[in-house]
């Protein structure tokens, strides 16, 4: 996720600035272009990544705006429809820099700012400050009519929303936000339901039980409900929980051969591509639904190694063979960087490891 935040910092460059200014300065006419500039560009910005800039220019801003917190924040509600985009961030970062002691003021702020930049990082130091009454009004968002605000009364309370500080209260009990989302588990907006079910995978990684229970609850409502299942349950899946493997329909013991497991070679440099295939054989003549991932356990920065897992199919499989054929590329993205060492890929079914090969990955040119 670094990676990615380190893209988007580049999103601050000098015409973003000479659009924003334009902006602001219609709408605070004493605001002063140097100054802001000046206070941007100062010996820290160039070492900054995206989260830190967002602050940096949330801090420029409160000395460049109206001295009042109120009349500052006037001035970027009016500014807000026209501003959208993450690289936006800053709108709702100025309020929970400044705002956590006027939540009459800011919490109507990050309402109206999180359609056009999301307000998920900056509710969270206000849960922290008083969680009973931020989580009240997270329960009165889950009704809004904007689905962005919906969205936010899921995404804002992730125990383990990425790129944000933890709710440890939340990872410790979670049940504060179990009505937020009962009440947005039909919600029509998928990019809701979505949000709800990232909330429910983060809620697995500490209470297991309580999100197993939640989807024998769902579990049958209707398609959205089901899919809201399916991929909050998706860490219980990879793990090879057999509570979640049966409730889901899948084989908890697969009654399957996997063979002929074959890399095309046995070294691979960053930037290549390693090409691989195997065969499933079903034993019995009795349908299982299979899960059919595989897994490379990557070789990070200090030397140890991290599975990654990618989903091939899920089908239905009785007495039959199938042969998969699959690449990796190992192209150095925004979302993983690759390192030389000794890496492995394994071929798992339902959570069950099934056949596994070494290879080296070297350093590219």
């Amino acid at each position: 996720m670094r990676d990615i935040a380190d893209t988007f910092a580049d999103k601050y460059n000098p015409e973003f600035f000479k659009r924003f200014m334009a902006l602001l300065k219609r709408e605070h006419p004493a605001f002063e272009p140097d100054r802001f500039l000046a206070l941007i560009y100062d010996a820290r910005w160039e070492q900054e990544p995206f989260k830190r800039r967002i602050r940096h220019i949330a801090e420029a801003l409160r000395m460049t705006l109206p001295d009042s917190y109120s009349d500052a924040l006037a001035v970027l509600t009016r500014m807000a429809p026209k501003c959208r985009g993450v690289e936006y961030l800053f709108f709702p970062d100025f309020v929970e820099a400044y705002g956590l002691d006027d939540w009459d003021a800011s919490i109507p702020a990050l309402e109206r700012f999180t359609p056009s930049s999301s307000s998920e990082f900056a509710v969270r130091p206000f849960i922290v400050q008083d969680s009973e009454k931020m989580m009240k009004q997270m329960l009165e968002w889950a009704c809004h009519p904007d689905h962005h605000v919906r969205r936010l009364a899921s995404e804002g309370c992730r125990p383990r929303l990425p790129w944000a500080m933890a709710l440890d209260r939340f990872k410790a009990d979670p049940s504060p936000i179990l009505p937020i989302l009962e009440r947005l588990k039909r919600d029509p907006s998928e990019y809701v339901r979505k949000s709800v079910a990232n909330n429910v995978n983060d809620i697995s990684k500490d209470h297991p039980d309580i999100v197993k229970q939640l989807a024998r609850n769902w579990y049958g409502e209707n398609a959205q409900t089901d899919w809201i299942v399916k991929h909050g349950c998706r860490g219980l899946l990879r793990g090879g929980d057999p509570d979640a493997l049966s409730l889901l329909g899948f084989a908890i013991l697969p009654d399957v051969t996997v063979s002929g497991l074959t890399l095309v070679k046995e070294t691979v440099a960053v930037g290549e591509e390693l090409a691989f295939s195997f065969t499933i054989r079903a034993n019995s003549s009795a349908s299982q639904r299979l899960r059919v991932e595989y897994g490379i356990d990557f070789v990070k920065a200090n030397g140890k190694t991290l599975r990654k897992l990618f989903k091939i199919t899920e089908n239905r499989y009785d007495r039959t063979e199938r042969r998969y054929v699959r690449t990796y590329h190992f192209k150095d993205l925004t979302t993983r960087k690759h390192y030389p060492g000794k890496h492995r890929l394994a071929v798992i079914l339902n959570g069950v490891e099934l056949a596994a090969a070494d290879f080296c990955v070297t350093a590219g040119n």
